[in-house]
């Protein structure tokens, strides 16, 4: 048992020492010494992610000049993934955002392609778990669509989506893809509907628009994607059973301040919850879905009137918070000990963030103990963050890298619909992740992204020859004979602009002289 002492040490070991009986209280004293420090040594709770250490990249692997969107919409405006990162950007006329090769960093050039087929500004994307090359964005104009982005990035701006999703009445401000089914897409409008797709045959195959009577703030899967928990206006935040249309639990007034809340599932089926009270203060908290009377734990934060966007790594169990217009990154280790949300530490940097993106744990480099990596969006660039935790052994960490879910999707959209569930399909990272050739996306019926081209004109041009030389059939030799000369007559049209060009050139140089 600690005791608690009034007397200062120097002044405890003098009256003791000075005491007749010297020898025996010298021993006391030492034993007392120990227990004391070994009652202070469980006090701090060990935790390997005590010190994460948090650094920001050389500007030359930043992404600059950038227009980042300025909608007032509180999504993470980024989307990030072993191959790309795709950022909301501003656009005249319509909604568009960036697609770039993670290693394109520098400047980014005002002229470079876009993905802009919405006619409204975009709200929300979100990549693919089970292809790198596909990506879904909601949208202003009450549309969803998906799509396909040629394997070395856009050449040319890609204005054809794969498919468009209608069904909402309003803008579509959440996209979120299935985390184990294949084809499976999620989309919430300001309409207070969800609706689930079947991306692969383009279908609205459950449409949940009774269970909400105001906005939905955000909605997150759990682990194996068998139900949904949703943040709302209303305060409440609720659990939704999708494929029985019903709701399995809910909370009114989770945080009683009036401005947005955000509440997502972690791997043990609790709720992680953020929000504000009602003084205005930040707060987070952790709820157990089969009895949401009261929270696991509940803390207070500070007074800033950022909402916080929570990320969750369910390997580590740690969640890292970000305030949109905070400088910083806040991270905790959710535990089955009292707190249960603990506190880490906190990244500060001197910008504020506008958006954030949250790499999946195959895209870090293992070799440098990176557990997460950020994209943080300022007004005209796009900064990486890198998270890690020194380690002085060159040697891979299995305890920071448990097994992850990897790029495979456990189910086909048709057996998710039908009623079953499945965990993730989990790879190891002990020697690192090497993206693979992704294929198109298949379901077992016809599949509308198998026959719809990539969107990349130029590229598709190129390949099309190729494929059509492999086969013999007069339908193939006819299509071949189009190609080339739909080729050979762009081809044409640039090199007369080229001569146009240059007779443009001398008349201006004349009269320049």
């Amino acid at each position: 048992m600690a005791v608690e002492w009034d007397i200062p040490w120097q002044s405890l070991s003098r009256n003791i020492l000075d005491n007749q009986n010297t020898l025996s209280f010298k021993t006391d004293l030492s034993f007392f010494h120990l227990h004391v420090a070994d009652t202070m040594r469980r006090v701090v709770r060990q935790s390997k992610f005590r010190h994460v250490f948090g650094q920001a990249v050389k500007n030359d692997q930043c992404y600059d000049d950038i227009r980042v969107s300025r909608v007032t919409w509180d999504s993470s405006f980024c989307a990030v993934n072993p191959r790309f990162v795709a950022i909301i950007v501003d656009a005249s006329g319509g909604g568009a955002f960036l697609v770039l090769p993670l290693h394109k960093t520098g400047r980014i050039d005002k002229s470079y392609p876009t993905v802009c087929g919405h006619t409204g500004p975009v709200l929300d994307i979100d990549w693919c778990p089970h292809n790198d090359q596909v990506i879904a964005s909601g949208s202003e104009d009450c549309t969803v669509m998906v799509w396909q982005i040629p394997e070395n990035g856009l050449t040319l701006s890609l204005t054809e989506p794969v498919v468009v999703l209608e069904g909402h009445s309003k803008r579509v401000g959440i996209v979120s893809w299935h985390p184990t089914a294949r084809n499976v897409l999620l989309s919430a409008g300001c309409d207070n509907a969800i609706i689930i797709w079947n991306v692969g045959t383009g279908e609205a195959l459950i449409n949940l628009d009774d269970m909400h009577v105001d906005m939905i703030y955000n909605v997150s899967w759990n682990r194996n994607g068998s139900l949904i928990c949703t943040a709302s206006k209303d305060k409440k935040v609720r659990v939704i059973d999708p494929r029985k249309q019903e709701i399995v639990a809910e909370k009114e007034k989770t945080h009683e301040g009036a401005r947005p809340m955000r509440a997502i599932f972690l791997a043990d089926g609790n709720i992680f919850t953020t929000g504000f009270s009602r003084m205005s203060e930040r707060q987070l908290a952790l709820w157990n879905p089969k009895n949401m009377e009261e929270p696991i734990a509940l803390h207070e934060m500070d007074t800033s009137n950022g909402v916080l966007l929570p990320f969750y790594d369910p390997d580590t169990n740690i969640i890292y918070l970000c305030g949109k217009g905070d400088s910083s990154i806040r991270y905790f280790e959710i535990t089955d000990e009292s707190p249960y949300v603990h506190y880490l530490n906190t990244f500060s940097s001197k910008e504020p963030q506008r958006g954030m993106g949250f790499m999946p744990k195959r895209g870090l480099d293992v070799n440098k103990c990176e557990i997460a990596r950020f994209f943080k969006l300022h007004e005209r660039k796009c900064e990486p963050i890198i998270m890690t935790v020194p380690r002085k052994s060159d040697l891979f960490q299995d305890d920071l890298y448990p097994d992850t879910a990897g790029p495979e999707a456990a189910l086909e959209a048709e057996e998710w619909f039908e009623g079953k569930n499945a965990d993730p399909l989990l790879i190891s990272l002990k020697h690192g992740y090497i993206p693979g050739k992704n294929r198109d996306l298949k379901v077992v019926k016809k599949n509308i992204l198998d026959n719809k081209p990539a969107g990349n004109k130029k590229s598709d041009l190129i390949s099309a020859p190729k494929k059509a030389a492999d086969a013999s059939n007069p339908q193939n030799d006819a299509k071949l004979d189009e190609i080339l000369k739909e080729l050979k007559s762009i081809k044409d049209t640039i090199s007369n602009q080229d001569e146009r060009i240059a007779k443009l050139e001398q008349q201006m140089a004349k009269i320049a002289d």
